[in-house]
């Protein structure tokens, strides 16, 4: 369904029943643009840390417009063994519905506009018919506005837009606009004397209106109504309507009555996030981290300067989100899927060992056909984004015993892809964890250089010939990552470098430890109320009838979690070889942590998803086994009559020449598709 602002009201009781009923809903966003500086290597470098890739994309993406937002539905039904699908394709723009609602400015990047009118893409609907919006501080200041004025027009004060004449002195009127004054007096006069209901006052300017206003205030205190109107075409004119006291209460009501509708008007396409915000429902994306941070962005609030601020505005805002990229670059899927863009993944999750879901378009809604591929409209590529998840979320079920064709997204089999964002070209941190620490690689075997401006990639690559192969990642015109081959090699670099006079090397380390010094001078640095980010006036949510999940539960990971550890164990590991959680003091809380637990449940089941001792789990992967012990599924996921089985895969060691050698009791259940683990 396609959904303009000429359509828009009528439009959004089919847009609630879509979300109330649904089990899941697939988003996605069109942009006027990606990157206002960098190119898109620069903006998703190879090294970012999560904290550096928000800090990017919030300083060079969020001046972009996200103008076309595609919503489909997902509902299964049981009878038909199939899934009813709702797509909805909203075309949005920020029209200021008034003189004192946001003027946004905004900016585009040629090749987006130029791709998206290849595309077929039609901009005129966007700047035409787009549906205006307010974010929830922009909506508060402007009904405060509005009520201000009501006391003050109700009070005497002021110049408002219309006015019932009462008795006041006479109004100053400069000699220049005497005459045109007079002409009014007496235009208005004839009106009283004559069978007219109401005179229209030829256009003039603000400041002639003032005039006018003041004047019939005057001059005629009883038996008139005046009040500004505005054309299509934005021209304002004075009209003067005959009225008894009756009438002019009537009216003035009235007008009060059409300026909370106009208001209402203006929130616009905000009230859909609301909506969907409110459901509590599971949020699919593909590649969504830019879809997430531009809708809470544009219709909740500017976005915050900290990583961790952000995750928090998250949760209140989609308590459950799930990533397919992310979920296709994971195993099982990772062997099977050669390449995770949405329109190739589309096609081969049509493929064996997959089967394309069973799906049919309600009655009334438009139907896509993926034969057509008309991607890059956001209804279609929301649509085909949930036949990625239904497909994937499916294959889960051949694991089971017996296997199942249908997975809800509520199983547990799909939790664990619960709230991590995919991480464009990011090797060692595939994922943002919206609901707890990120992973946090040492990254040993990377120097930091800085050099002069003139250098080159192939200076670079002069300076470490002697290390072999090595990657290169440039930040700016002067410093850059140099990835050697070797871990060992890096102190044999810092040494030869020590006396260098036009480069300097530093472990990446010394990097992070750097930056957070100048970030710690940076916040002790006196700063004014307006140089910081000012949290919104919503808060968490306490029930699914506001954002979703309580703020106990969403403070919660569902990666495992080691329980107390005495100040000389090693930090927690999640099964990635070189990298580990922040101390005990910046962990999350689990359900039911134990001291002395040999494995630590996960927030998501109860005694489902489990990990193996964290020595021992490095390149964990779900395999089946006939003779592992068997665990169900708990009924809330709809799988309960199918069970599965795994069993710990070899060890994958970073080190050449190093090796661990296996307990005989270490436990053998793995995570199943815990995605730290099975990258």
């Amino acid at each position: 369904m396609e959904v303009t602002r000429r359509n828009f009201k009528e439009s959004l009781n089919a847009v609630y029943s879509a979300l109330e009923e649904a089990d899941f809903l697939a988003i996605d966003g069109e942009f006027s643009g990606i990157s206002d500086g960098p190119n898109v290597s620069a903006l998703t470098n190879g090294l970012d840390t999560p904290e550096e890739r928000y800090a990017k994309l919030k300083k060079h993406s969020m001046d972009f417009l996200l103008f076309q937002f595609g919503i489909c539905t997902f509902k299964y039904d049981q009878a038909k063994s199939k899934y009813i699908t709702k797509p909805f394709n909203f075309y949005v723009f920020p029209k200021p519905f008034n003189r004192t609602s946001p003027d946004l400015k905004f900016i585009c990047q040629s090749s987006s506009i130029d791709f998206l009118a290849s595309q077929g893409f039609d901009f005129n609907k966007v700047f035409c018919q787009g549906i205006p919006y307010l974010n929830q501080e922009e909506e508060v200041h402007l009904r405060e506005q509005s009520e201000d004025r009501r006391h003050q027009h109700a009070n005497g004060v002021g110049t408002p837009s219309f006015i019932s004449p009462s008795s006041k002195g006479p109004a100053h009127v400069p000699e220049e606009h005497k005459d045109f004054i007079n002409r009014v007096i007496g235009k208005v006069e004839a009106l009283l004397t004559n069978s007219e209901k109401s005179l229209d006052l030829d256009p003039c300017t603000g400041f002639q209106r003032k005039l006018i206003y003041q004047t019939l205030n005057w001059k005629f205190p009883k038996g008139i109504h005046v009040e500004t109107v505005e054309t299509e075409k934005k021209d304002r004119f004075i009209q003067v309507i005959k009225v008894d006291d009756e009438e002019r209460k009537k009216r003035e009501q009235q007008k009060r009555e059409r300026e909370q509708e106009e208001l209402n008007d203006a929130v616009g396409f905000s009230r859909v996030i609301h909506a969907i915000s409110k459901s509590g429902k599971l949020v699919v994306g593909h590649n969504m981290l830019l879809d997430v941070m531009h809708t809470i962005h544009q219709f909740y609030c500017p976005l915050p300067e900290d990583l961790q601020d952000f995750k928090e505005v998250t949760m209140c805002v989609f308590p459950r989100l799930l990533d397919t990229k992310l979920m296709a670059s994971t195993l099982p899927f990772k062997e099977l899927i050669s390449n995770t863009s949405l329109a190739e993944l589309e096609k081969q999750l049509k493929a064996s060992p997959f089967k394309s879901p069973q799906v049919e378009t309600a009655e009334g809604f438009h139907s896509y056909d993926t034969a057509q591929e008309q991607l890059h409209e956001a209804g279609y590529d929301a649509y085909i984004t949930g036949l990625c998840f239904v497909s994937m979320a499916n294959y889960l079920g051949s694991f089971l015993t017996p296997p199942k064709a249908y997975i809800s997204s509520h199983s547990k089999l799909v939790e664990p892809f619960f709230n991590k964002l995919f991480l464009m070209r990011i090797i060692d941190i595939p994922y943002l964890n919206v609901t707890g620490p990120d992973l946090q690689p040492k990254r040993d075997h990377v120097l930091f250089v800085t050099f002069p401006k003139e250098w080159k990639t192939s200076d670079l690559y002069q300076l470490f010939s002697a290390f072999g192969n090595i990657q290169v990642s440039w930040l700016d015109d002067t410093s850059a990552f140099v990835s050697l081959s070797q871990t060992d090699q890096v102190q044999i670099a810092m040494n030869t470098s020590r006396y260098a006079e036009s480069y300097r090397i530093q472990t990446y380390a010394e990097y992070i430890k750097g930056k957070h010094q100048n970030k710690e001078k940076l916040e002790q640095t006196p700063k004014s109320w307006k140089d910081g980010w000012r949290k919104p006036r919503y808060a968490s949510a306490t029930s699914a009838a506001t954002f979703g999940y309580p703020r106990g539960l969403r403070k919660r990971s569902i990666s495992p979690v080691r329980g107390a550890q005495s100040a000389g164990d090693t930090p927690v590991t999640d099964g990635w070889s070189n990298y580990a959680y922040p101390d005990s003091a910046k962990k999350m809380k689990t359900d039911d942590q134990s001291a002395n637990a040999e494995a630590i449940e996960s927030k998501t089941s109860a005694g489902w998803l489990k990990t193996a001792d964290a020595s021992d789990s490095t390149g964990s992967s779900p395999v089946p086994d006939d003779e592992a012990e068997v665990e169900k599924e708990s009924p809330e996921g709809n799988d309960a009559e199918g069970t599965v089985t795994w069993q710990q895969a070899p060890a994958v060691h970073g080190r050449k020449g190093q090796k661990k050698k296996k307990s005989k009791d270490a436990a053998s259940t793995t995570s199943l598709f815990e995605v730290p683990e099975v990258w």
